[in-house]
């Protein structure tokens, strides 16, 4: 007998391993997995399915599709349910800890060490990392206005959610952005070719499924209602929420977070975006940028705590969602409805980025000549050149060092 998270490719089960065989796996990955989303998707690729032959290239297939349809990280959902096939759930726990500790452990000694950047090389230094984001950040708008944008209507619904996030700022904003894209969607984004369709089935109950969903949504009615009892309450509920509407892209999490933490006094505008800039010189998820900001929320003393709390709460609406969506998957993909739905959403969410590319990115970091160039630089070099995100940290970074001790 087969057991709940065992998973067919075809008609053949796919072996069971552990999870120390998963931890082991994903911790390789976690340390090596430079890049972004979609760089992590080829490695995965490499050493799971090719080397390992943990699933597939179907069912792998299948399996990236679904993650990028749902709110939340997408590699990290589709790593999650790599080690639930492998491991079942203790080898999904293990493939989540062992790929997000590295970066996450990184970045929380980074906010720990950032007020010691004082004097002209420790400021120059934080202004190149404001200045990295705005070449990463132009570098994901650029990407998913190109594949998420590609015609009049979808352009029209991008616009529309920038004006909105823009008369309507923060989270509420970007919510009713994300909402009013989706409705549109139903209406204008019918017509967009259908995307192919394979098969993927994950021995989860509808029953467990269900369950999933009920509690992602419970979670985030009742967490806004409970975060007046405590400091802790009310950190999970702001991560969890921007964990929610994550659509498009692990560089979504900017504008979202930056609502809750920024625009509360919780965390100061240039420290969210130096270390929005250092997340992309470590390996690993995006997400693990939570982590950065719950060690600067909470007290020196908690740190740590302040850190699993933000990082627990961002990663998991998107693993209920990814849960609670496994049993449904393939009969709710095939709904022209739903695809039309998500296409709109998307097309909002290219707007919301491309607002906060502006406003906190633009104009944070970029109020010299000086920096337009070094930051024109760094958005060359990753769209053109295509070199590792890492490499344009060191080098922008370098160059804000230069710029304050001129």
């Amino acid at each position: 007998m087969t057991s709940d998270t065992e998973t067919m490719a075809g008609d053949k089960p796919m072996p069971q391993g552990t999870a120390g065989e998963v931890f082991r796996a994903f911790l390789k990955l976690g340390l090596t997995s430079f890049g972004g989303p979609i760089a992590h998707l080829g490695y995965f690729r490499d050493e799971l399915v090719t080397r390992r032959k943990w699933i597939d290239e179907t069912g792998y297939a299948d399996l990236v599709a679904l993650c990028q349809f749902l709110p939340g990280p997408a590699s990290s959902q589709v790593g999650f349910a790599l080690g639930l096939l492998r491991g079942g759930p203790l080898g999904a726990l293990a493939a989540w800890v062992a790929f997000t500790l590295p970066s996450a452990l990184l970045l929380v000694l980074f906010a720990f060490g950032a007020a010691a950047f004082a004097g002209p090389v420790g400021e120059g230094l934080i202004h190149g990392l404001k200045v990295v984001a705005v070449a990463v950040v132009a570098q994901a708008v650029w990407g998913m206005a190109r594949s998420l944008t590609p015609d009049r209507a979808r352009a029209s619904i991008a616009l529309a959610a920038i004006l909105i996030v823009i008369f309507a700022a923060g989270s509420i904003g970007q919510v009713t952005a994300i909402l009013i894209g989706g409705i549109a969607g139903l209406w204008l984004c019918r017509a967009a070719p259908d995307p192919a369709i394979g098969q993927l089935t994950f021995r989860i109950s509808k029953r467990l499924g269900a369950i999933s969903l009920a509690l992602f949504a419970l979670l985030l009615l009742l967490l806004p209602l409970a975060a007046a009892v405590s400091q802790g309450l009310a950190l999970f509920d702001a991560f969890y929420r921007a964990g929610s509407l994550v659509f498009g892209g692990g560089h979504v999490v900017l504008p979202l977070l930056q609502a809750e933490v920024v625009a509360s006094g919780a965390v100061s505008n240039d420290a969210f975006l130096s270390g929005y800039g250092m997340a992309q010189a470590v390996p690993g998820p995006l997400f693990t940028f939570a982590a950065y900001l719950g060690a600067l929320i909470t007290p020196v003393a908690k740190g740590f705590i302040g850190a699993a709390i933000a990082l627990v709460a961002i990663f998991l609406p998107g693993f209920l969602l990814l849960v609670g969506t496994l049993p449904f998957w393939d009969a709710f993909r095939s709904r022209p409805l739903a695809q039309a739905a998500m296409r709109g959403a998307n097309a909002a969410v290219v707007g919301i980025l491309g607002a906060a590319l502006y406003d906190p990115v633009w104009t944070s970091a970029i109020l010299t000549p000086y920096d337009f160039a070094l930051g024109l630089t760094g958005f060359i070099l990753l769209t053109v050149w295509k070199a590792p995100p890492w490499t344009i940290v060191v080098l922008i970074a370098s160059g804000g060092v230069i710029l304050g001790l001129m």
